[in-house]
C-alpha cells in the first residue's frame, strides 16, 4: 500500500493564509510608497534566468545554493543512459538567487534606460539553503538600486530609502552597519592571509555574527587557513573597532586609506537624511557575495541573529554583461525577517481582514435578491460575505462568529419588499432595520 501524500509544503517554503497575506501586503505597501517617494521606479524580472547569468557572481558557496532547472527531458534521459553527463551538466537555467544580478543583466540589455537608473524591485528569490528561524529557501527581497553613477549621493540615497522604510514601519533601534571592501581587504592582507585565500576568508568572516569567533576559527582551519593567521585577522578587526580608528585609517596610503575616506564621505553626506543617525562603522562586516567593490551595508536590530537586509556598491558587476563598466549601488530589505521581528514585537497596526458583514438569507428569499443586496452593500465600501444557504438563522449567526464578522445583515421577505436589511451588531447584540447606505455608514463608523 502506498504511503499517503504529505500535505506539507517543501522544507523552507510556506503557505500564507489570510492574516499572513495582509501583513505582507502592509509591509510591501510601505516599502513601495517610500521607494517611489525617493524617485525609484519599479522593475520585475523573470523567475528563471540563464545559468550563465547567475554562475560566478556569488562566490563558490553561492553557486552551490543555486536551484538549477532541468526541462529537456528526452535529452537528459539519453545523456544519462549513455553516461555522458550528469543532471547538473545539462542544466542551463536556474531560479533567481537575488535581484541584483538580474538588474545588472537588464541594464546591460536595455540601452535606452536613463543615465541614472533608479529602480526598485519586490519579488521572491530562491536558495537551496538550510532552513532556520527566519531563513527560508523561498523568500522575498525588496531592493532599491542606482546605476550609472559613482557619486556618494547614490550610496546615501539607498541607505536613506531603507532607513525611512524601517522608521515608517515602527523601527527605532536599528543600526546600518557600514564597511568598505577595500578597507577590509587591506586588513585581511595585514593579518597575513594570502591573496588566493582572501575571497574564502571574506565568505567565512561574513558568518561572524552567526557562528562567533570560534566558529570562524574552525571553518577557516577546515579550509586550510593557518590558525595564526586567523587569530591575527580577528585581533586586527578587534583593534579596528577602537574609537577614532576610522579617522586614523583615513590618513593611510593605498586601499586602507581610500576605503576609510569613502566611508567618511558617506557618513557626512547621509547625515543630512534619514539614515544619518543609524550609520555605524563595523570593520568586521564582510558581505559574502563576491561582486561588492566599495562601501557595504547591513541592517542590525536588537535581539535578532542575522540582519534585516544589506547591500553595497558593485561597480564591476554590470560590466560583466557588456563591454562598458557601469557603477552601481544598492540595498536589499529582507521581507521575511522584517515580518518576523514585527510580529514578535507586536508592531503591526490593526489591519482589516475578512468580511465586515455576513449577509444571512432567510427561507423564501430568492438567491438573486440576496446577490442584489450584497452588491448594494459592497458598492458602499463594505466587505460582505453572503451565506450560501437559506438555513436556520442560528446556524448562520454561528458561522458569523466563526469567521469573526462583527456584523450580520439579515435579509427576509419584509426587507426585500422594503429595500432594507436588518443589521445585527454581534458583539452588542443590538439590531436595526436600515437601507443599505445607512447599514454601510453604521458599519464603517464602528471600525
Amino acid at each position: 500500500m502506498s504511503s499517503p501524500i504529505s500535505t506539507k509544503p517543501p522544507s523552507g517554503m510556506r503557505d500564507f493564509l489570510a492574516p499572513d497575506v495582509v501583513r505582507r501586503r502592509h509591509v510591501i505597501a510601505v516599502v513601495q510608497r517610500v521607494y517611489e517617494s525617493f524617485g525609484f521606479v519599479p522593475l520585475e524580472t523573470p523567475t528563471i534566468e540563464n545559468l550563465a547569468t547567475l554562475l560566478g557572481k556569488y562566490g563558490p558557496e553561492g553557486d552551490q545554493l543555486l536551484y538549477r532547472v532541468l526541462h529537456r527531458r528526452e535529452k537528459l534521459q539519453r545523456a544519462l543512459a549513455a553516461g555522458t553527463a550528469t543532471e547538473l551538466d545539462l542544466a542551463d537555467e536556474g531560479l533567481r538567487y537575488d535581484l541584483t544580478v538580474p538588474l545588472a543583466r537588464v541594464v546591460a540589455n536595455h540601452r535606452d534606460l536613463p543615465q541614472f537608473y533608479k529602480r526598485y524591485q519586490i519579488q521572491p528569490v530562491w536558495r537551496a539553503d538550510r532552513p532556520a528561524k527566519g531563513r527560508f529557501r523561498e523568500f522575498w527581497q525588496c531592493d532599491v538600486d542606482v546605476t550609472g553613477t559613482a557619486s556618494v549621493v547614490a550610496d546615501a540615497e539607498v541607505c536613506g530609502a531603507v532607513a525611512e522604510v524601517l522608521r515608517e514601519l515602527g523601527f527605532a533601534d536599528f543600526r546600518i552597519l557600514c564597511n568598505h571592501r577595500e578597507l577590509l581587504r587591506a586588513l585581511v592582507a595585514e593579518a597575513g592571509i594570502a591573496p588566493q585565500q582572501e575571497a574564502l576568508a571574506l565568505i567565512v568572516l561574513d558568518k561572524l555574527d552567526k557562528v562567533g569567533a570560534d566558529g570562524v576559527r574552525t571553518e577557516l582551519a577546515e579550509k586550510g587557513v593557518p590558525a595564526a593567521q586567523t587569530d591575527a585577522l580577528l585581533a586586527t578587526l578587534a583593534r579596528a573597532r577602537e574609537p577614532g580608528q576610522l579617522d586614523r585609517f583615513a590618513v593611510a596610503e593605498g586601499a586602507l586609506g581610500k576605503g576609510a575616506r569613502e566611508l567618511q564621505a558617506l557618513f557626512a553626506t547621509a547625515a543630512a537624511g534619514p539614515a544619518g543617525a543609524h550609520l555605524t562603522f563595523d570593520p568586521s562586516l564582510a558581505r559574502g557575495l563576491g561582486y561588492y567593490t566599495g562601501p557595504i551595508f547591513e541592517i542590525q536590530v536588537a535581539d535578532l541573529a542575522g540582519s534585516l537586509g544589506g547591500g553595497g556598491r558593485y561597480d564591476g558587476l554590470i560590466g560583466m554583461f557588456g563591454k562598458q563598466p557601469i557603477p552601481a549601488v544598492g540595498f536589499s530589505l529582507g521581507l521575511e525577517r522584517i515580518l518576523l521581528v514585527m510580529e514578535e514585537r507586536g508592531m503591526f497596526p490593526s489591519l482589516g481582514i475578512g468580511p465586515q458583514v455576513l449577509l444571512c438569507r432567510m427561507e423564501g428569499v430568492a438567491e438573486a435578491a440576496a446577490i442584489r443586496t450584497a452588491t448594494a452593500l459592497r458598492a458602499h465600501g463594505l466587505r460582505v460575505e453572503l451565506y450560501p444557504d437559506a438555513t436556520k438563522l442560528g446556524k448562520q449567526l454561528q458561522y458569523a462568529n466563526t469567521i469573526a464578522a462583527p456584523f450580520a445583515a439579515i435579509l427576509g421577505g419584509n426587507e426585500v419588499a422594503a429595500g432594507t436589511v436588518t443589521l445585527k451588531d454581534l458583539a452588542a447584540g443590538t439590531q436595526a432595520t436600515l437601507p443599505p447606505a445607512d447599514v454601510a455608514a453604521r458599519v464603517l463608523a464602528a471600525r
